[in-house]
């Protein structure tokens, strides 16, 4: 089918990091030890979950979840990426990228909301101590994580289903590492303006009240011990800071991806990988490096599997 422009794009062009072939290999080995680092980090966090007695509480079953989500986040990305590093042809299909769009958003998105609802279950425990198990039963848990997969679909699909139909022809050169909304809408041969103002309202816009809202609660949350319980402060702050600082870490380039005009911020590889490589492997280093629960039970595994063999 030919456009005004030229034939139909049959694949996308991917720009990857400049440099030589050297720079390109410290590049592969780099981002595959990251990637490795990833998988077995967030593997270890929920199998060290689910097999301790003593993590099965409300807290570490959301944590269990959260890893998953950032171990699927990497590998939609990552491993293409990686590849992408030693071949001299960087190239995606049109329906390898739209896949890559899909499952980044939709996973993005249940992430988005997993974190309110751990924001919740830290309201709780820390507001309602005497209630939080009533509060947080497994039933709601369940819920929640049902909940956060079926907005990340509904998400997800918002934006697939206006993308996926444009006419793309002529250009097909994605200035990025991989695909994503804001660059690949920016190519077709169609005028986009009402397509890229409802992408910034759906993902940026979106992206930037959530982290609002989750700062402001956990600001509620410190003033509250702080009135009831002043000696209880440090510990508070002490469990949200990894909380914080995840938040942050997760939120923090989705706003500057998504939240400000097309052509501004959306070209930039650094808040691509950061989002899709560092934060997945920057998760699970919080949580357990903060957490002696959690070093302890990882040390407890390890011992098991080193007796069993």
């Amino acid at each position: 089918m030919d456009y005004e422009n030229g034939s139909a794009v049959t694949e996308f062009i991917l720009v990857g990091f400049s440099g030589g072939w050297q720079l390109q290999t410290v590049f592969f080995v780099t981002f595959s030890l990251i990637y490795f680092a990833t998988v077995v980090g967030n593997i270890l966090i929920i199998v060290t979950v689910t097999a301790n007695a003593t993590l099965h509480s409300p807290m570490y079953f959301l944590l269990g979840n959260l890893s998953f989500l950032d171990m699927c986040i990497a590998t939609v990305t990552t491993p293409k990426m990686i590849r992408d590093l030693l071949a001299e042809h960087k190239s995606i299909s049109v329906w390898g990228c739209m896949a890559q769009m899909f499952f980044m958003h939709f996973f993005g998105g249940a992430e988005m909301t997993l974190l309110i609802v751990m924001a919740f279950d830290r309201y709780v425990a820390i507001c309602k101590p005497l209630h939080y198990r009533i509060i947080m039963s497994q039933r709601l848990l369940n819920t929640f994580v049902i909940l956060s997969w079926t907005i990340g679909f509904i998400h997800t699909m918002s934006q697939m289903v206006l993308t996926v139909n444009l006419p793309f022809c002529g250009h097909n050169i994605v200035n990025n590492i991989f695909c994503d909304l804001p660059l690949v809408i920016k190519l077709a041969c169609i005028e986009t303006n009402t397509l890229e103002l409802f992408v910034i309202a759906d993902s940026g816009l979106l992206s930037f009240i959530c982290f609002i809202l989750l700062l402001v609660s956990y600001t509620v949350i410190l003033v509250t011990v702080r009135h009831k319980s002043p000696g209880r402060l440090s510990k508070a702050l002490s469990t949200l800071s990894a909380h914080i600082i995840v938040v942050t870490l997760f939120f923090g380039p989705c706003i500057f991806i998504y939240a400000w005009p097309f052509g501004s911020f959306a070209s930039s590889k650094v808040f691509g990988v950061f989002y899709t490589v560092i934060t997945p492997l920057l998760n699970p280093l919080i949580y357990t490096l903060r957490n002696q629960e959690m070093k302890k039970a990882m040390r407890k595994l390890w011992i098991q599997q080193v007796s069993f063999e």
